[in-house]
């Protein structure tokens, strides 16, 4: 087994515990958690110091898996997600099968089909979606390379991957855009 190996099945063992990874996702280094494990998505709003009201983006490996996640899913957003050129995390209404920490006050939650090869290796070994959030305290400017990561962040996690696997297509964060229940849509972020 090689060291890339050995990073997914460590990261899986965390997940399963209620652990959280530091890892290197298709946009910046992120931290994250079994989506589904409220206890966990909690712990990382503490060490982020988050507001309670601020909902977090989950990750999947395949667009199929969105529809586990969400009552229904708009029809655009098969669109968005199959011609999209740049990581997106679309905003779906109506959130089923999750822990309100990670489902906005509105019941909408933010999902990203995540295009980076660890990410989605990890993803379909785990089983379930994974949270996403900057590797940064809440209002600090997010770290565009580990080395930018800062030690209350190191030290609050329970495993860091090995950062020769954080090559991203991208060093910012995903575009976000909000879809509604009937065809319409907001750019949250460009």
């Amino acid at each position: 087994m090689d060291i890339f190996d050995n990073e997914i099945q460590e990261c899986t063992r965390i997940l399963k515990e209620g652990g959280i990874i530091l890892y290197p996702t298709d946009t910046i280094w992120g931290i994250g958690c079994d989506a589904t494990n409220a206890a966990a998505v909690e712990k990382i709003s503490a060490m982020k110091q988050r507001t309670e009201s601020k909902s977090m983006i989950i990750l999947v490996d395949r667009a199929e898996k969105i529809l586990n996640y969400v009552r229904e899913m708009p029809e655009l957003a098969w669109d968005l997600i199959e011609f999209a050129e740049f990581p997106l995390t679309i905003v779906y209404p109506n959130a089923v099968n999750l822990p309100d920490s990670v489902i906005a006050d509105d019941k909408s939650v933010a999902i990203r089909v995540v295009q980076n090869e660890f990410c989605q290796k990890l993803i379909r070994k785990f089983g379930k979606p994974i949270v996403s959030t900057s590797a940064n305290l809440s209002g600090d400017k997010p770290p565009l390379s580990f080395r930018e990561i800062s030690r209350e962040i190191i030290d609050g996690i329970d495993h860091a991957v090995d950062e020769q696997f954080g090559t991203h297509s991208s060093i910012k964060p995903s575009q976000i855009i909000k879809l509604g229940v009937n065809g319409e849509f907001r750019i949250i972020r460009k």
